[in-house]
């Protein structure tokens, strides 16, 4: 497996691209419309073929890729069925497969963040990663005040179904806003502050008394990102 961690200073963000050594298929996870000449750049030079582009989301902090990179490469598109977004080449469902080369990403559907938030889990030689968008960050979780967000579905989908991922799980988020690059489902367990609550009604509790100021970008990234990034 090929693997590369990218990041993007403005908005914090990191994209992955992960790719098949034996085929060269690749696929780029949460891509920044701004870096996208730096993709095809790494493509060019590790000889890979982009067959898919993903938002875990609908980004609101930045505006992403994935049609300049379609257009570039032919790749497909793809975001949760949630988003309405009529200009991606496949809607997902949670459970989906997305084939890349020899390898296999798993869709797993996590709303709260947002109504239209995925997670993507790899496994490869007895070693699980989730891609965990704004769901799961290293040491947080992604707000659940905008863009129908809601503290109760990101608390099952925490507890109810990334948590309950094999300890070992390398975490890799959407964001990092400290530089934390990984983690594990074990660590997140363990010190995630986010995630030492007692029950559902302390969760709801904690997030919806975050107080956070709207993303500079939302006006303009959401609906550019419901466009595929036009």
């Amino acid at each position: 497996m090929i693997f590369r961690q990218l990041f993007e200073r403005e908005s914090s963000t990191y994209t992955y691209l992960v790719a098949c050594a034996e085929t060269r298929a690749a696929v780029l996870i949460d891509t920044v419309k701004t870096e996208v000449t730096k993709y095809l750049q790494l493509l060019q030079e590790l000889d890979l073929k982009l067959v898919y582009v993903l938002d875990t989301h609908t980004h609101a902090d930045h505006i992403t890729g994935a049609g300049a990179l379609r257009d570039a490469t032919g790749c497909k598109t793809l975001l949760g069925q949630e988003a309405g977004s009529a200009c991606v080449s496949q809607a997902l469902h949670d459970g989906d497969q997305i084939p890349v080369g020899n390898l296999t990403l798993k869709a797993i559907y996590t709303p709260g963040h947002t109504d239209d938030s995925y997670c993507y889990l790899l496994e490869h030689r007895n070693q699980m990663c989730v891609f965990t968008g704004d769901t799961l960050l290293i040491r947080g979780t992604g707000r659940t005040d905008f863009q129908n967000g809601s503290a109760v579905d990101q608390y099952h989908s925490l507890f109810s179904k990334l948590l309950t991922l094999p300890d070992h799980t390398w975490v890799y988020p959407a964001h990092d806003y400290k530089g934390w690059q990984l983690s594990t489902i074990a660590e997140e367990k363990a010190y995630n502050p986010r995630l030492q609550v007692r029950d559902l009604d302390a969760y709801v509790e904690l997030m919806d008394n975050l107080d956070l100021p709207n993303p500079t970008l939302m006006d303009i990234a959401v609906p550019a990102n419901r466009a595929c990034g036009k």
